[in-house]
């Protein structure tokens, strides 16, 4: 294996000269640097990665901590999309991404900040973790360097990434309320997701601009799934029998409102109008085509890679960044 100690003996110089050139110091005379990095290269020098770390503390390798139930169906492709934001960043300024996750089951016997120690990551982005997790506190209150996505906690130590939730659902609401409906159903996710809340926010703005009252019996929570939204859409119109449109505050859950509408016998949009939130690429494809917020799902991993590296290597930065949301308007709303 090729050391830092034979480059420098074919090249004339110190070992202090290499490891200073090949890790970018612009104290070395460029003619030298160049000299020694020709020698590397053809000697095929690759460094060691282990080593490097043991002197600087550093491993250059940000974890990204996800719950099992991040990815709750095949069509969902959010997570994937934030994946590759991520990704692609951090192999950008040359560091590496390591993906963990977790379950029930392992938290009971690792916490996050144990699981982040043993995986030896300088920092970590987390995402699709509940509000009221017991670990998460822990680990955002620890000196390691995390960034959250759509958990909107801040630290010395912690920043997070997030969309213009309330500002997204209150466009869809307010295209629904302007295309003539009054009455309009929500399904939620629950109440231990920060987009819950906010999307929620969303639509009571879009009401009160309206002169609408806030009815709490139009809401029901889906639990983020394809099958809750579906049973949640059967007993809400049961109750509610008179509801003309629905808005859903994720994609997933408004495929799931499409066949529990099918499955009474009504239509989309002619007899019941839905909005969902997040454009995964199913929704431009299912029929009718849904009418849906878009979030940058891939920015907001870039960005939120971008912002623990600043955090690891003490650039001043923001620690919260909120996303411009869009309305995507397709085929499944009709006036009233």
């Amino acid at each position: 294996m090729v050391t830092i100690k034979d480059i420098a003996k074919a090249a004339g110089v110190s070992v202090t000269t290499v490891s200073r050139a090949l890790n970018g110091y612009d104290d070395v005379n460029a003619v030298t640097r160049q000299k020694i990095k020709d020698i590397a290269q053809e000697f095929g020098y690759s460094p060691n990665m282990a080593a490097r770390s043991l002197i600087s503390k550093k491993t250059k390798t940000l974890g990204l901590l996800l719950s099992n139930v991040t990815r709750a169906s095949s069509k969902d492709n959010i997570a994937f999309e934030i994946l590759c934001g991520m990704n692609d960043r951090s192999g950008e300024l040359d560091y590496d991404l390591v993906l963990f996750s977790t379950t029930p089951q392992k938290q009971k016997i690792k916490s996050y900040k144990t699981l982040c120690q043993e995986r030896g990551v300088d920092g970590v982005i987390i995402m699709g973790i509940r509000l009221d997790d017991e670990y998460l506190k822990e680990v955002v209150s620890s000196q390691i360097p995390c960034v959250l996505i759509d958990i909107p906690l801040e630290g010395p130590n912690v920043g997070y990434v997030t969309s213009d939730n309330v500002g997204g659902a209150n466009r869809a609401v307010s295209y629904l309320l302007e295309a003539g409906h009054r009455k309009i159903g929500v399904i939620n996710g629950h109440s231990q997701a920060d987009v819950s809340v906010q999307r929620l926010s969303g639509y009571k703005q879009a009401l009160e601009r309206f002169g609408l009252p806030f009815d709490e019996s139009l809401v029901m929570d889906g639990s983020f799934s394809e099958a809750g939204a579906k049973e949640a859409v059967y007993r809400l119109l049961a109750q509610q029998p008179d509801i003309t449109a629905l808005f859903c505050i994720s994609d997933l859950m408004a495929l799931g409102a499409l066949q529990a509408v099918r499955g009474l016998g009504l239509q989309v949009p002619g007899q019941i109008s839905v909005v969902g939130f997040d454009n995964i690429d199913v929704t431009a494809y299912c029929s009718p085509a849904l009418t849906t917020v878009n979030q940058n799902k891939y920015e907001m991993g870039y960005q939120a890679a971008q912002m623990l590296i600043d955090l690891l290597e003490g650039r001043k930065v923001s620690h919260r960044l909120m996303l411009d949301t869009e309305l995507i308007v397709r085929e499944s709303v009709s006036p009233r």
